[in-house]
């Protein structure tokens, strides 16, 4: 896959959705802005409200012919006929994605700042792997994904790469030489005019 000339969308949903609105929301988003993939990241673990989120969202994203992949649920993108799975356990089930959901399948691999997970994962055939979050912070254990990692990436490794978590306009900037994809959810999500708010990111891009 070529480098685009900047880096391309993908768009993760919140964590706690409300679908009787949230499809509207991501449909005046995906309108307004050329995105490549969308990922459906709840933090539920209700098997039956995960099921309704991935078919809704997936009315929207088939319309616009917008790949949908679902975080770490490889069997429900399996069995709902999803574009793929985003793993966030690094290298660990790519090989077991892939052989699950065949050649065609989207098969992602979060590997927070670690170049070894980074490197394992796509060796194991991950289409793309993301690192973050990028902007420091106190959660979790701080560990955050340093730019010099997205710049050694983009120079010496062919697979894909995402930037995602703690993006500020400053940081696109920064990043936009070096990545593939900016991988944005709460950073849009989080305004009243989610379109607006990510036509000022992708701003910072140019």
């Amino acid at each position: 896959m070529d480098t685009p000339e900047q880096p391309q969308l993908y768009l993760m949903t919140p964590p706690e959705l409300e679908l009787s609105s949230f499809p509207d929301v991501l449909a005046r988003v995906l309108d307004a802005h050329d995105v490549a993939c969308v990922r459906l990241a709840l933090s539920t673990r209700d098997e039956d409200r995960v099921m309704r989120a991935a078919d809704a969202l997936r009315e929207v994203t088939d319309a616009r012919d917008i790949a949908l992949v679902i975080a770490d649920h490889t069997l429900l993108a399996e069995r709902l006929g999803l574009d793929g799975v985003h793993l966030t356990d690094a290298a660990r089930s790519v090989r077991h994605a892939r052989k699950t959901l065949g050649d065609d399948a989207i098969v992602g691999s979060f590997c927070n700042g670690s170049r070894h997970d980074g490197m394992a994962a796509g060796e194991a055939g991950a289409d793309y792997v993301s690192f973050g979050p990028v902007n420091a912070s106190l959660l979790d254990d701080g560990t955050h994904a340093e730019q010099d990692l997205f710049k050694w990436w983009s120079e010496v490794i062919e697979v894909p790469v995402v930037a995602e978590g703690g993006l500020t306009t400053d940081l696109i900037r920064a990043l936009t030489p070096v990545t593939d994809f900016f991988g944005i959810g709460d950073e849009i999500w989080t305004s009243e005019t989610p379109e607006q708010a990510l036509a000022d990111l992708i701003a910072a891009m140019k």
